[in-house]
C-alpha cells in the first residue's frame, strides 16, 4: 500500500514541483511504483514530466470536481515506474465550484482510496497557498514533505503551515505528520543559511532531512526539458543530491563522502 505525502509550502518558489518530479524519478528508478498529484493550476509537475497541457480529456480538476475517477486522470509518464495525474489551469478556479460540494476537505482522499493499493509511494505537489487545494493534500496523506529556503522569512511560513497542520490533525487527519523539512537552493558557505538549519532543528527535532538540495544549474535547467533531472544530467549535483534524498526516504543510509561533498556539512 502506498505511502502518501502531500509536499506543501504557502510559499512559492521554494522548490515544491521540484522535489515531487525528481524525487519520483529517482524512487521509480529503483522500481518502486509511483503516483504524482498535480493539484496546482500551474501544472508544473506535469509539464516536469514532459506531459502536455494542451489537449488532456480528464485531470485532477475532474477528479476533485467528483466528473471523473481518479483511474481516468492518470497518464502514464515516459519515466520509469511513474505515473501522473495531471492538473490544468481550469482547477484554478476548482476551489470556488468545491464550496458547494459536500465533502469538499475529503475529496482527494476519497479518491486515493480507489488506487492506493496499486502505488508504493504518492507524492501530492501542492499550491503555493494554505488554500483548499492545499488543504485537500494535507487531509489526504500520511505525511507532509516541507520545501523552504534557508531564510529568516521562511520560518514564519513554516510556523503559519504548523499552525495548519494543528486544525487539520484535529479535525480531519489524526495521524498527519512532518515525514521532513527539506532545505532547498541551499549554500553550506553562508553563516545564515547555517543559522537558519540550527534555528528550524531546534523547533523541530528530527524532522529537518539530512539531505539538502544545493543551488544547480542542470536542476533548473531539466524542467524546460520536460525531464526530471536524473534524466537530463545524471551526473549534475541536483541529481546526486536527490538520489541522496531517495535514500533517506527508503531508509537507507547516507554516503557520509558523497554528501559532505555536495553540502560541505
Amino acid at each position: 500500500m502506498a505511502r502518501i505525502f502531500a509536499v506543501a509550502n504557502q510559499k512559492g518558489g521554494v522548490g515544491k514541483t521540484t522535489t515531487v518530479v525528481n524525487l519520483a524519478a529517482y524512487l521509480g528508478s529503483r522500481g518502486k511504483k509511483v503516483l504524482c498529484v498535480d493539484i496546482d493550476a500551474q501544472g508544473n509537475t506535469t509539464t516536469g514530466f514532459g506531459i502536455q497541457k494542451k489537449g488532456l480529456e480528464v485531470s485532477s480538476y475532474d477528479v476533485l470536481l467528483g466528473k471523473a475517477r481518479i483511474q481516468e486522470a492518470i497518464l502514464d509518464s515516459e519515466f520509469s515506474n511513474v505515473s501522473v495525474v495531471p492538473a490544468v489551469s481550469a482547477l484554478a478556479g476548482a476551489e470556488i465550484e468545491m464550496i458547494e460540494l459536500d465533502n469538499r476537505m475529503n475529496r482527494l482522499k476519497m479518491q486515493l482510496l480507489t488506487c492506493r493499493t496499486d502505488y508504493d509511494f504518492v507524492f501530492i505537489d501542492c499550491p503555493p497557498s494554505l488554500s483548499l487545494m492545499t488543504l485537500n493534500g494535507l487531509v489526504a496523506c500520511d505525511k507532509l514533505i516541507i520545501p523552504m529556503e534557508a531564510e529568516f522569512f521562511a520560518l514564519e511560513g513554516l510556523s503559519q503551515l504548523s499552525d495548519t497542520m494543528r486544525i487539520v490533525r484535529s479535525r480531519y487527519n489524526p495521524g498527519l505528520d512532518i515525514q521532513g523539512i527539506l532545505f532547498t537552493m541551499f549554500d553550506a558557505r553562508l553563516n545564515l543559511s547555517n543559522q537558519v538549519v540550527d534555528e528550524v532543528e531546534r523547533y523541530f527535532p528530527g524532522k529537518v532531512f539530512q539531505t539538502k538540495i544545493p543551488r544547480n544549474v542542470r536542476l533548473s535547467e531539466a524542467p524546460s526539458h520536460g525531464k526530471p533531472v536524473m534524466y537530463y544530467d545524471k551526473s549534475s549535483k541536483g541529481a546526486e543530491a536527490y538520489e541522496l534524498l531517495g535514500h533517506e526516504i527508503l531508509g537507507e543510509p547516507l554516503v557520509i563522502q558523497q554528501k559532505r561533498r555536495l553540502f560541505g556539512r
